[in-house]
């Protein structure tokens, strides 16, 4: 199966872009990610009970989730990056910006089986791997952490989604065709 074309071909028209560098879809995107992130983190903590988590961790705790989250973006976007790199074989680009964290295939246009894949990679690693630690972490505090870490992993995800959902209800013709340059993508479809 094709996964991605070389050029746009013929009788292809643009018919959206997501634009997550600009200020107002950037914006709107952290909005919802934040809103999202804050529940979680709620929830998290009337369900798990940690307690004081200023009195019960230790401060070395704080500063490993603080470097952890970090290491997760870096993750994140090498996650996208692997499943791009092998169902495409092509150069990736990676960045970041003021508003989003970006991997990238810039110079083709991959079909929508291959991008829903790309997309939804580190959605379904992350939340397997941190859904799993809130699981079975048997200390409240230490769980926590790793909800913490949950809700900005969903949260990281908001661009992602929304692009997932543009494919589930708006662009389910099999022939569509993304351009990702890591913080835009242009969805073209034939006509």
């Amino acid at each position: 199966m094709k996964h991605y074309e070389k050029e746009l071909p013929m009788g292809y028209r643009a018919a959206y872009t997501v634009d997550a560098a600009s200020r107002k879809v950037g914006v709107w995107l952290n909005v919802i990610a934040a809103i999202v992130m804050a529940a979680i983190i709620a929830a998290a903590f009337l369900i798990i009970r940690p307690g004081s988590i200023f009195k019960n961790g230790s401060p070395f705790a704080f500063l490993a989730l603080a470097a952890g989250l970090l290491a997760y973006i870096v993750l994140h976007e090498l996650v996208h990056g692997a499943a791009y790199k092998l169902l495409t074989g092509r150069r990736l680009t990676f960045g970041l910006t003021a508003t989003v964290a970006y991997c990238g295939v810039p110079d083709i246009y991959v079909y929508r089986r291959a991008s829903l894949i790309a997309l939804l990679a580190p959605f379904v690693v992350f939340t397997l791997l941190f859904g799993g630690l809130v699981m079975t972490l048997a200390n409240p505090v230490n769980r926590f952490f790793a909800a913490i870490a949950l809700a900005v992993h969903v949260g990281g995800c908001a661009g992602d989604l929304y692009d997932t959902g543009l494919y589930l209800l708006r662009f389910r013709d099999p022939r569509t065709l993304m351009r990702d340059t890591g913080p835009k993508q242009t969805f073209y479809l034939p006509e």
